[in-house]
C-alpha cells in the first residue's frame, strides 16, 4: 500500500464504513498490516464469525483486499487495507438524514479511537525513553479565524504532514509510528 494511497467516500460506502468495528478493523489493517479475522477478533475482543463478516462487508465496498503475500491455510484468509487514508468531505453527506446519521457515527468513532489513543499514552508515558517524552504533545489553540483561514490552516497542516510521511529518517533504529490528530472546528462562546 502507498502511504498517500487514498479513499474519497461515497455515500454509499460511508453508510458501510460508518459500523464502529469495521472502522476499527479498517484503522488496524492500515497500522498494524495484514491480518486474518481471527487474529482481528482477538485483538478487538470479538468473535473470528463477526469479524469475518465484516471484513467482507470492508472488501464489497473497496476497503480493504484479500493479501496475495499470505498463503492461505484452509479457511484462513489474510486481508489488508488498500488506502492508507479515508477523505471524506462532510458537505456531501448533510442533506439526507440517513448519510448525515451515518457521518456523525464515522466522527464519533473515529474521534473516540483518537482519544483512546491518547489515553494509552498518558498512562504508558513513564514507559518512553526521554526524548520521546520530550517530542510528544498533547496540546490546543484557540484561535479567532473565518472560515476561509481555517480552511487554509487545515491546508497547510495537512501540507506540513505529507512532507513527514516521506522523511528518509523514518528508516532510523530510533524511528517509531508516531500518531498526530488534528480536529479543527468552530467553538461557540458564550
Amino acid at each position: 500500500m502507498d502511504d498517500n494511497d487514498q479513499i474519497r467516500v461515497t455515500p454509499r460506502q460511508l453508510r458501510a464504513l460508518s459500523h464502529p468495528l469495521r472502522t476499527r478493523m479498517l484503522g488496524l489493517l492500515r497500522t498494524e498490516g495484514p491480518a486474518t479475522a481471527t487474529s482481528l477478533g482477538a485483538r478487538l475482543g470479538e468473535s473470528s464469525g463477526a469479524t469475518s463478516y465484516h471484513l467482507r462487508q470492508l472488501a464489497a465496498h473497496g476497503f480493504i483486499e484479500e493479501d496475495p503475500e499470505h498463503t492461505v491455510r484452509g479457511r484462513e484468509r489474510w486481508w489488508r487495507a488498500v488506502h492508507a487514508r479515508t477523505m471524506v468531505d462532510a458537505k456531501e453527506f448533510m442533506g439526507d438524514p440517513e448519510t448525515s446519521r451515518a457521518l456523525d457515527l464515522f466522527f464519533h468513532t473515529v474521534l473516540d479511537d483518537h482519544m483512546q489513543r491518547v489515553a494509552a499514552f498518558v498512562s504508558e508515558k513513564d514507559d518512553w525513553h526521554q526524548p520521546w517524552i520530550d517530542a510528544a504533545d498533547i496540546s490546543d489553540a484557540w484561535l479567532r479565524l473565518t472560515p476561509e483561514r481555517a480552511k487554509q490552516l487545515n491546508a497547510e497542516l495537512h501540507s506540513v504532514l505529507d512532507r513527514y510521511r516521506d522523511d528518509a529518517s523514518a528508516d532510523s533504529p530510533e524511528a517509531e509510528r508516531v500518531v498526530v490528530g488534528i480536529q479543527l472546528f468552530p467553538r461557540r462562546t458564550s
